[in-house]
């Protein structure tokens, strides 16, 4: 039995300092896989705009701003994310249930359908990094990151961000339906600030729906190469699960 309810998508990270690139970007990507990712540094830099502009191109725009904060705020957050066109944000799991309440009603007065996933534990920390808050978390990443899941299933949202380590036990624990979203994915070992990743193949394997990827893409001397032969990978990956 599959660990999703439909094949796997790439997600292109559109991590670029203007719109122009971001759009020079997702005009070579987008043929491949129409999924582009909108962080904290583009939308610093392009202004909201970015993410209607890139909607009206064709593009699936996954916003992914954390949203943190008091439910108002979040609300109002939401609801503009939504008459942007985002086919999916963030918000932190650790906002709670209140938040995350908030968070549905933003979306609702919005009239969209923008999925509202969950962050649990960045792809750049381990356990090691919260022993300062909670001394035993070294060595219970994935207990906490399932933790989480289950939390933010409970409160009613789409799915949660997490690493691709740790998507087949979410995917056991909230079933096929809930959505997961992976960053940290590497087509090969790569010396950088993600330390929990995984190739393609085995964030498919493991039950991810949303493999986000940045580097390789934007870095390669063909990103529209470089993403077409992603996106087969995971095509073919889907195929066999």
């Amino acid at each position: 039995m599959s660990l999703r309810a439909a094949p796997a998508a790439l997600i292109t990270a559109l991590d670029v300092d203007s719109r122009d690139a971001a759009l020079a970007l997702a005009g070579q990507t987008i043929p491949a896989s129409p999924w582009v990712k909108v962080g904290l540094e583009l939308f610093a830099a392009a202004s909201p705009a970015v993410v209607s502009t890139l909607a009206d191109r064709g593009a699936r725009v996954f916003l992914d701003l954390k949203f943190f904060d008091i439910p108002a705020t979040v609300r109002a957050a939401v609801r503009q994310a939504g008459r942007l066109g985002a086919a999916m944000t963030t918000l932190h799991a650790l906002g709670g249930e209140r938040m995350a309440a908030a968070a549905l009603e933003g979306r609702h007065a919005a009239n969209a359908d923008t999925l509202l996933v969950a962050v649990t534990l960045l792809t750049s920390m381990t356990g090691e990094d919260l022993a300062w808050l909670a001394p035993d978390a070294p060595g219970h990443e994935a207990e906490l990151v399932v933790h989480m899941a289950r939390q933010a299933q409970a409160w009613g949202l789409d799915g949660v961000v997490c690493s691709p380590r740790e998507a087949a036990l979410v995917k056991a624990a909230c079933g096929p339906a809930f959505k997961v979203v992976t960053p940290g994915i590497r087509p090969q070992t790569t010396d950088d600030d993600q330390r929990r990743t995984a190739t393609p193949a085995a964030a498919v394997a493991a039950g991810a729906d949303f493999l986000v990827v940045g580097r390789p893409i934007r870095t390669a001397t063909s990103p529209a190469a470089a993403a077409a032969a992603l996106a087969r990978e995971i095509l073919l990956a889907s195929s066999e699960d």
